[in-house]
């Protein structure tokens, strides 16, 4: 199936016994058991079904084969957000002592976790200079775990090239991880260019409509676990909690989502509720159509702001002379994200009258919306991280992010020349201009 048709069917059929069309929603804690061994059972790992709903829930599992679909997988894990699943992801093939090597240019809590959360569990966050794979590859050593990137980072706007961050990461016998936000399986489906693992924040463009958080992890099922043992022995040793089963031995090709859920879904219980699955699987039946305006809208606003005097400066990937613009032809076949930033002439202050100006486009910290949202990142999302580090994630005192939504573009325009005709006004004018 394709996308679009992948976004409305995948998952499900109609209930057999109710003939419901619609996803039903089980608000349930627990699943009866047909006797002491089913329970026993599916306990073991040994058949397939439903035990707790921490584990697992039908609602969520539907969200979850919808979600794989959509980006080649063999299996997903659907939690409760977007950071759960960052987590989950990582310490799910590093312990104590290992360490993940990622591009800089991160959203600002997820370096956050890599570079001050983690390394207090005993797993380091190493940063690269650049997104370069020569960069990446200088870092990894003998305790690394993985390679990590954002497919589109968050809010520098860089397009990582993920077939070759691919070939570094198997070169030294680690999967290569990638967020997918931002891109959307619409977009971009990193499976095809050698990924291993993609995680969703699913509260953002998949749910896209500002209601309901959520997560999930995608296993591509092409990482060989069992290949490289003595780098991950939690996969190829036998596992004292489920009385000795090996992962990779058990599960083959699912080994690295299985033990996502077996191990830290169950432990740690960071659980999407039935009804928050519902609500995403609503967004994602029109994330293909969402996409597609959000792409031209974006392309529009973001050639008016390029031609418009009183910007600075315009990062937006899908202009030719971006660094970025050839991989956004190989990858995403020429359609740059609806997430980009900008700055105006006049530096801080005049880029915070822009953004206090705004009246259509909603000031928040969230993107993927069906409605167009700003962010000042040096203030919010990436003000725990140094001037420096700021930087180097693509983040300047004056950056404007925007996140393009499905509005008439003539709207989205009228109310950004309103808030530059604001933000340009000379000091001691502006109690004229109100």
């Amino acid at each position: 199936m394709r996308n679009e048709t992948m976004a409305i069917h995948a998952g499900y059929e109609p209930d057999p016994t109710t003939k419901s069309v619609a996803v039903p929603i089980y608000q349930t804690v627990a699943y009866a058991f047909d006797s002491a061994d089913h329970g026993a059972a599916l306990f073991n790992l040994e058949t397939e079904g439903f035990r707790y709903s921490r584990i697992a829930n039908p609602t969520t599992s539907v969200l979850e084969k919808r979600v794989a679909e959509l980006e080649g997988g063999v299996g997903a894990l659907a939690v409760a957000t977007g950071q759960a699943a960052l987590h989950f992801a990582f310490v799910n093939v590093a312990d104590t002592g290992g360490n993940i090597v990622s591009v800089p240019q991160l959203y600002g809590t997820t370096h956050t976790l890599l570079g001050h959360v983690l390394p207090r569990q005993g797993i380091v966050g190493r940063f690269a200079e650049s997104d370069q794979p020569d960069a990446i590859e200088k870092l990894i050593d003998e305790n690394t775990r993985a390679v990590f990137a954002e497919t589109i980072g968050n809010p520098a706007g860089n397009v990582c090239d993920i077939e070759a961050l691919a070939r570094v990461a198997h070169r030294h016998g680690v999967p290569l991880i990638v967020d997918n936000t931002v891109a959307t399986p619409i977009l971009l489906k990193p499976f095809d260019h050698g990924a291993d693992i993609a995680v969703h924040s699913l509260t953002k463009f998949l749910g896209g409509h500002g209601t309901t958080l959520g997560g999930a992890i995608v296993d591509s099922g092409r990482f060989p676990w069992a290949a490289h043992a003595d780098r991950f022995p939690a996969f190829n040793m036998p596992d004292a909690s489920y009385h000795g089963l090996i992962y990779a031995e058990r599960f083959g090709p699912k080994a690295y989502i299985e033990r996502a859920r077996s191990i830290y879904q169950r432990t740690m219980g960071s659980v999407l509720s039935p009804f928050n699955a519902f609500m995403l699987l609503q967004g994602i039946e029109t994330v293909a159509l969402r996409v597609e305006r959000h792409v031209e809208n974006a392309r529009k606003v973001a050639e008016f702001l390029r031609q418009d005097g009183r910007v600075a400066w315009v990062n937006y990937v899908g202009f030719a002379d971006s660094p970025y613009y050839p991989l956004v032809q190989k990858y995403f076949g020429g359609k740059a994200s609806s997430l980009f930033t900008f700055g105006i002439r006049g530096g801080h202050e005049a880029g915070k009258t822009f953004y206090d100006s705004l009246r259509l486009i909603t000031r928040l910290v969230n993107i993927g919306d069906a409605k167009s949202l700003a962010c000042h990142p040096a203030s919010t999302t990436h003000r725990q991280m140094s001037a420096e580090q700021q930087r180097v994630a693509g983040v300047l005192p004056e950056t404007i992010r925007l996140s393009i939504g499905i509005e008439h573009v003539s709207d989205i325009i009228e109310d950004i020349d309103q808030a530059l005709a604001r933000a340009s006004v000379r000091p001691g004018r502006l109690e004229a201009a109100e």
